[in-house]
């Protein structure tokens, strides 16, 4: 019978490489069993949702043109808003990518003359030109909308007196990001979210919260929606599209925001009543359905590379024992070549594209070059086994996704298979 060790080393991995990946896992059972608690709670949470919503097989069907009457897209909507607890949602194939999702929240709740205010640092590199801080066609900054930034303390915690002195007349949304971006910072807890909106709310009620959600949905047992969020935004090609869903986003929330971004994203008077769907509404319930043990198969994955690269030295965020609160997980290498060499571990993993070695190019939306691995059945999808990196100091690498278990432990040790090869990393005996 052929041996899971002898398929390991016909893919790539040489047994030293195998033998200290099993020893990192073997210490990581307890945790792994937390992780899948959780995952069962939200999959109820999920299935419960569905059945309040009374999902059912005409939901599947598409619409075209106007997509008037879309029961699929309607009942979805439900159902969302059921999970996370709000009075209403945006889940449209429309939506193309969790910084669209984002532009979409902030630009149908902004008004010329208000002010954009984060409370988290500096928002993720995409979302620059969307505000303004990078002048671009069409930013929050062309329609008369300021914006300020308060920093994170250095132990990545929410600066309280900071915040008060930054909140103004016309302060109108505070920004939230959860995950970390390309920064090495900590991922805030639903909990420390929930904190700073009251903390917001406590001076202002009127104050529009909005947080970034992208990589932390179903990886706790709450949202931040639970906690207060007016808008919790998303991408679909991340945690809740469960890697089904081809395209889309979400916006849940109080039944005004949601109304303001429906109107925007197609147009004033029309809001959610149209947006056809094109056959994509199973694909968005499945996914939903199969999203929290694929987001605990991801997050498990992030675990173990934080375990195994922590052990050989490197900084890491999280560290391999915190508590964790999205997907990601950052390693710095400190050099591009260490960034470059597991990204190409990652590529060598995938099941699609695994001969193509990825180099850093100038992507659209960012201020540096970026290397991008991700062999993917939906493209870009970060739910998917992925890993990326903006090539600068310190040069750190992004590591997400992975739809099972066994697929990101290979990445891993595909990565690691890549360092050792270059002569970056040296196994201990």
């Amino acid at each position: 019978m052929i041996t899971t060790e002898s398929m390991y080393q016909e893919i790539g991995i040489r047994p030293e490489v195998l033998s200290f990946g099993s020893k990192i896992e073997t210490a990581l059972k307890e945790r792994f069993d937390r992780i899948d608690e959780t995952a069962e709670y939200n999959q109820l949470k999920v299935i419960h949702a569905m059945q309040k919503n009374r999902v059912c097989a005409e939901c599947f069907n598409q619409s075209s043109g106007y997509g008037y009457n879309d029961l699929g897209r309607e009942t979805l909507e439900a159902v969302y808003a059921s999970v996370f607890h709000t009075e209403s949602a945006l889940v449209r194939p429309q939506i193309t990518c969790g910084t669209h999702a984002l532009a979409l929240a902030l630009s149908s709740n902004l008004r010329p003359g208000d002010e954009l205010l984060s409370i988290s640092g500096k928002p993720y590199d995409t979302l620059e030109e969307v505000i303004g801080i990078r002048p671009s066609m069409g930013s929050l900054k062309e329609y008369g909308v300021s914006y300020r930034q308060v920093d994170l303390k250095e132990d990545g915690s929410f600066d309280f007196e900071k915040i008060r002195e930054a909140i103004k007349p016309n302060t109108r949304l505070i920004a939230i990001q959860r995950s970390k971006g390309y920064q090495t910072r900590p991922t805030l807890s639903v909990d420390k979210i929930g904190e700073a909106i009251a903390f917001v709310k406590g001076i202002r009620k009127d104050l529009i919260v909005m947080v970034d959600n992208c990589y932390g949905e179903f990886v706790e047992r709450i949202e931040p929606s639970d906690v207060g969020a007016d808008m919790t935004v998303g991408s679909l090609i991340k945690n809740p599209g469960g890697g089904l869903a081809p395209v889309g986003g979400y916006i849940v929330g109080t039944e005004h925001c949601i109304e303001n971004a429906a109107y925007r994203l197609t147009s004033p008077g029309l809001g959610k009543e149209v947006g056809a769907t094109l056959g994509v509404n199973q694909a968005f319930y499945q996914g939903l359905f199969l999203a929290p043990t694929v987001t605990a198969s991801a997050l498990k994955g992030a675990i173990f590379a934080a375990n195994i690269y922590e052990s050989l030295g490197f900084p890491v965020v999280p560290n391999g024992s915190e508590s964790r609160h999205d997907i990601i997980q950052a390693v710095t290498f400190g050099k591009p070549e260490g960034v470059i060499a597991f990204c190409e571990g990652i590529q060598a993993a995938a099941p699609v594209d695994s001969y193509v070695t990825p180099e850093p190019w100038a992507m659209p939306g960012y201020d540096s070059d970026v290397i991008m691995a991700a062999g993917a059945f939906v493209q870009g999808s970060s739910i998917e086994l992925s890993a990326d990196g903006p090539i600068k100091p310190p040069y750190a690498v992004y590591f997400q996704g992975g739809l099972t278990y066994p697929h990101a432990k290979l990445g891993i040790l595909m990565s690691l298979e890549k360092l050792v090869e270059a002569g970056m990393v040296t196994l201990p005996e």
